[in-house]
This record gives structure tokens, sequence and C-alpha cells, in this order.
């Protein structure tokens, strides 16, 4: 009678689960083992999207999957042809996990509670008798004795360091560094503003490509939001290049230069005598807009709109429409919860997430060179290449 084959995942984060729950689907005859190095399982799981757990996206508008993947679009959309979002919708619901969409295309538990990820996941670890041991680090390639197959899903990692013993084996690693964390900005008047957003706004880094649109919040030590985070996303390795030290530039209203003027020109014409700084023409919030109006007219008191010049009324435009500040650095408090970098895509075949270089090893997750921005194209990643290398181990 033939053994029954072993797999370690190693990794008990989002990847390593759904890795593990689906080969015991597939093949349930194998024994599975989830190696966590730390004391708790799905922590990273437990604490995102505030807790309430943003699993994946309704891609609706995407056109482009670069545009969400700012590395591994070209992997992920030829993987999407083996296990893309609206399977992982049914799977979760299929496993007793119903989901609900927002208007902002986010998906989350129906339940509002990560727990609702977490409880499902570790009851079918349960169920299909997958063996999970935590304090139980690998690191080096001996520790992969006696397994036939071995993913690897240890998320994403702070340095390169951390995936040396992958190094060692012959795989080629991008030197990680984050994403997904928001600015520090050294202008204290805009600081004072905490907890306003401008719901449009679009953030963009001067003299490159890299813009972004989406609410934008205004933190006691810069700016966070969407926008910035997407931006942070997609300019993640020419930000740590510069020190997190850049202009950064903003259009608050997320319109044009023509219409601001337009929109602009009527508040003259209906408005003459009003204060500037107290009428706020823009769907900006009135603080915001009294900070922009003061810092484009040198804080002039009194000024009416009737008093407005051509030199008054072009410094406004330009402010309101492309205003720059200088980064100071990351946001204090360690808050990015995605690194780029890690296993080099080069390193793996792409239908099968096996590695290139020692067959039998598979990959998923974070530790691979593939992250995406905000609202919940991580965790879609993690599904996707969790899916894939458990059909592989499966087939095997």
């Amino acid at each position: 009678m033939e053994s029954k084959k072993r797999v370690a995942v190693i990794g008990g984060g989002a990847a390593g689960f759904f890795c593990a729950i689906n080969l015991k689907e597939l093949c349930p005859q194998a024994e599975v083992s989830i190696l966590e190095r730390g004391p708790r399982v799905l922590t990273k799981v437990e604490i995102s999207g505030g807790g309430r757990c943003n699993c994946t996206n309704t891609f609706e508008g995407v056109t482009d999957l670069s545009s969400v993947y700012p590395r591994g679009h070209r992997l992920l959309k030829r993987l999407f042809h083996q296990f893309d979002y609206q399977d992982a919708y049914v799977w979760f619901e299929r496993h007793g996990v119903p989901l609900t969409r927002q208007d902002d295309h986010c998906v989350f538990p129906k339940a509002q509670d990560s727990h609702a990820i977490i409880d499902c996941f570790l009851e079918h670890a349960r169920r299909y008798g997958i063996r999970i041991e935590t304090r139980h680090g690998v690191s080096n390639v001996d520790s992969l004795a006696g397994y036939d197959a071995v993913c690897v899903a240890t998320g994403g990692s702070p340095t390169g360091k951390g995936l040396s013993w992958l190094r060692d084996m012959g795989h080629e690693i991008e030197e990680p560094v984050p994403s997904l964390f928001s600015l520090s900005i050294k202008d204290g008047g805009l600081r004072d503003l905490m907890g306003i957003v401008a719901e449009q706004a679009f953030a963009y880094l001067p003299g490159t490509k890299l813009r972004t649109q989406g609410p934008l919040l205004i933190t006691h030590w810069g700016l966070s939001g969407p926008a910035i985070l997407k931006l942070s996303s997609h300019g993640a390795r020419l930000l740590h290049q510069n020190g997190y030290r850049m202009p950064l530039g903003i259009n608050w209203t997320g319109e044009n230069e023509g219409a601001v003027r337009a929109c602009l020109e009527k508040a003259v014409s209906e408005h003459p005598q009003r204060q500037l700084c107290t009428t706020p023409p823009l769907r900006l919030q009135q603080r915001l807009w009294s900070y922009l109006a003061g810092k484009s007219t040198d804080g002039r008191p009194g000024l009416r709109w009737c008093d407005i010049g051509k030199r008054d009324m072009n410094r406004l435009v330009s402010v309101l429409c492309s205003d720059t500040y200088e980064t100071s650095g990351r946001a204090p408090f360690k808050d990015e919860f995605v690194t780029c970098g890690g296993v080099s895509l080069r390193s793996i075949h792409p239908n099968t997430m096996e590695s290139r270089v020692y067959p039998g090893l598979y990959f998923a997750g974070e530790v691979l060179d593939i992250d995406g921005v905000t609202g919940g194209f991580n965790f879609q990643a993690a599904w996707t290449t969790g899916y894939v290398a458990a059909k592989n181990i499966a087939e095997r």
C-alpha cells in the first residue's frame, strides 16, 4: 500500500491557509502541515481592513491589472484563468462566509469582522486534519527533508535577510521595500487640518508619470487615505531610493485647471462682496478651503471675491490643482502591511507556482514579488496563488 504524501505549507497566513485547505479538498489523502514561525496564525488577516478584512474586490472598472498591481500583474492575468476574484467570492460563500460588496467595489465578510474568515480557515483546517505547528520556523533547505512537496507562503519580508535561505537555494530575490504607507509632511499648517478628507483628490510625484486619485486624508503627521496609499504602492521603489523625501503634488479638487478656473470666476460674478476665505465655491471642506485660499493670497484678511486680480486667480488655480509639499519620510507608526519585492517571478514556473530551481517547492502570496494597491487586491493575490499552488501540488 502506497504511503501518504506529506506536504508542508510554510507560513500560517492568508495564502498558507488557503493553499492548505484547497490542497486537502483536491487531494484528501495528503498529509498537510502548516508551519508558522510566530506564536499565532492569521494575525495579519485579523487586523486587516480595520478588523473587518477587505478580502477581495469586484474589480469593477479595472481595465488594466497594472493599475491595481504595480508588480505581478502579468502573472496574475495568467493565473486568473485558473482562479480569479469571482472564484474567490464563490469559494468563501460556499465555505460559510457570506460576503458583501461596497460602493467602492471592496468586498468584506457580511459580518464586518475578520474573524469570519479566520474561523472559516481554522474550522476547515480542523475538519480536514491539517496539522498547525506554531513557533516552527524554516530557515534552510535541510528543514524540507521528509516532505514530498512544500509551499512557501511566509508573507512579505521586511528585509532581504529573511529570504536569504531561498537565495542560497538559487532563487533570484528582489530586495524588499515597504509599500502601502502614509507620508509625513513638513508643513505644520497643513497638519493642523488633521481629520479633513478631500474626497476626489489627485496625488502625484512631479516629474514622473505616477498619479493616483481617491480620498485623501490629512493627519497629524501628514497625508494618508487611498490616494496616498495607492501612490506609495506604485512609487514604492522610487520613494525608497530617495529616502522618502521627495516633492509631492496634490490636486485637491480632482478637476482640471479649466474647470476650476470657471468655478472660481463664477464665484467672483455671483458673490463679489463676500469674503474669499468664508465662501468655498468647490466641494472642499471650509477649513481646507480657507487654508488653501489663504496660502494662495498670502493670507490677506478680509479679501473679497471682487478684490481678486489676475495674479491672485492664477495662484489660486495653481494651489487648488497643483499644490506641492515636501515629504519628510514615511508615517511614524510603521503602519505598512505590504512590501514589494521578494522571490522574483523569474524564479517560478508561471502556470504552476513551482520553483524553477528546486522541484517540488512552490510559492504563494506576498513572499513573491507581487503586491497590489489597497482595496482587497493583495488578499486576492494570496487566494489566487495559494489555489494554483495547491492545485498543482495535488496533481503531482
